[in-house]
């Protein structure tokens, strides 16, 4: 029976885990963290992660060939392949510092794989990591290796959150990086034969170590630059009294152009996007290509200026000042169908209400009011952070409540803030949230998920990303 650990329980390594015990009932599967509660949470009904249909998957295959545990180096020297899948955050200080990726954490997995390996393995990187970083892997796996061999293979993840489920019975493609030597090719085909269980096989692509690194990066990177560039025309749109949503439409149509990741927003969030970029944007200063670095810096400056530019247009519009307003705010995860808040866009929105000392009051169906407050009160230094490092308990933000109903929110309110495309702000009641709201009640749809011509009607001063311009927001300046 072959064995499989992986090094980290979190977004990435517990999905991905339980599919393949799934999908190959002859394969153990063990998924370990040194954050105890995390798999605690894993072996409960509760688990540490909000993902369409993962209850259903971890519950048919636990206890039978998916074990998680915080014993990590047994099941590390028991494993065949060892999937590493912890964090890789941005550096905060040091060479490289708001751009590269540090990689303390992957280091002394490791020196630690090494340190207990009693047995040749298949070490896979499935974590985001820079070009090269499979060539440091392996100095240290060889350097320790006491006679074992160890092959390095880069398998980097695609998953959306939200659909990640549906992302792994379902791949676009599998990607395996290795090296191009007999041993390399013996283990990428190892690798290849766990993903045939259930992926056509002309979907598993193998390339070289360094190109399966960069692809993640330059999907991101390529990803991100489409969210980017449509909400630079949203700017356009509302300057020209152009309509973003039909503009996404027409050009969508171009089958070279195509219509996916063309919705104007208040921008991108997720652990990947930002983190990635800047990543590319420092190995291309580090490969001396300056004019690529700026090129790709671009595309995170275009993401802050649009949740500035937000911000920017909601106080200018309610009076040039929200201090000491109630602002209900629907949405703080990046996206629907997920708890995960990191950079997400709502961070930066309600850091620059709060520092115009608004009053918020923040619901989202899926993030916890602990979260929220970790969000707003910690520096994103500490965030990237694994659990057990962070601080134990934020301070709490007077100026911010959580509720748990969308119209408790809005409750004499004087503006709504919709942060996440949850489904059910589109269904809600807004002659109800009208009436118990301050006048003149605004909205301000940074997802662009409310029927505009309606609210208006029920009296709603409403701004949405892109969209031709309240008449009440014409005269008011873009910039505060």
């Amino acid at each position: 029976m072959v064995k499989i650990c992986c090094l980290g329980a979190g977004y990435v390594g517990g999905p991905t885990m339980a599919v393949i015990a799934l999908k190959c009932p002859d394969i153990e599967v063990a998924v370990v963290d040194i954050f105890e509660p995390r798999i605690i949470a894993w072996n409960s009904d509760h688990l540490p992660i909000y993902e369409p249909g993962l209850d259903d998957v971890v519950k048919q295959c636990r206890g039978k060939n998916l074990f998680f545990s915080k014993d990590v180096e047994k099941h590390v020297a028991e494993a065949d392949i060892v999937f590493v899948s912890v964090n890789t955050p941005t550096k905060t200080q040091g060479l490289g510092a708001g751009k590269a990726a540090d990689l303390a954490y992957w280091e002394s997995a490791a020196r630690m794989i090494a340190d207990v390996s009693r047995t040749d393995k298949i070490v896979v990187e499935k974590s985001t990591v820079p070009v090269k970083t499979a060539e440091a892997i392996e100095k240290i796996l060889t350097h320790n290796s006491k006679g074992i061999n160890f092959q390095i293979l880069s398998n980097p993840e695609f998953l959306a959150e939200g659909t990640a489920i549906q992302d792994l019975f379902n791949p676009d493609r599998v990607l395996i990086g290795g090296r191009e030597t007999p041993e390399g090719k013996k283990a990428i085909q190892a690798l290849k034969d766990v993903y045939a269980h259930w992926v056509p096989v002309e979907r598993i692509i193998c390339t070289n170590l360094w190109s399966a690194e960069l692809s993640k990066l330059a999907a991101n990177a390529f990803l991100a630059q489409r969210i980017s560039s449509v909400n630079a025309m949203s700017a356009l749109c509302e300057a020209t009294g152009a309509d973003v949503s039909q503009v996404s439409h027409a050009i969508g149509k171009d089958t070279r152009i195509g219509p996916k990741f063309l919705n104007a927003s208040v921008g991108f969030g997720g652990s990947c996007f930002q983190k990635d970029i800047l990543n590319l944007v420092y190995i291309c200063e580090c490969n001396g290509l300056p004019e690529v670095a700026t090129y790709w810096k671009q595309v995170v400056q275009v993401n802050e200026y649009q949740k500035t530019r937000f911000v920017n247009r909601m106080v200018s519009s309610m009076f040039n000042t929200v201090s000491g307003k109630k602002i209900a705010i629907l949405g703080f995860a990046f996206k629907k169908d997920t708890g995960d808040t990191r950079e997400t866009p709502a961070i930066g929105v309600c850091q620059g209400l709060l520092g115009d000392k608004a009053i918020l009051s923040i619901y989202d169906p899926q993030v916890s009011q602990e979260q929220i407050q970790r969000d707003l009160s910690m520096h994103k230094s500490e965030l990237d952070r694994p659990p057990h490092l962070q601080p134990a308990s934020p301070t709490a933000i007077k100026q911010v409540t959580c509720v748990w109903d969308a119209y408790e929110a809005a409750k004499g309110a004087h503006g709504i803030c919709i942060l996440t495309e949850w489904d059910e702000f589109k269904t809600l009641d807004y002659q109800k949230i009208y009436d118990d709201m301050q006048k003149p009640a605004f909205v301000f749809d940074g997802r662009n998920v409310v029927d505009v011509d309606k609210l208006r009607q029920i009296g709603f001063i409403v701004y949405t990303i892109g969209k031709p311009l309240d008449a009440w927001l014409k005269d008011m300046p873009a910039v505060a």
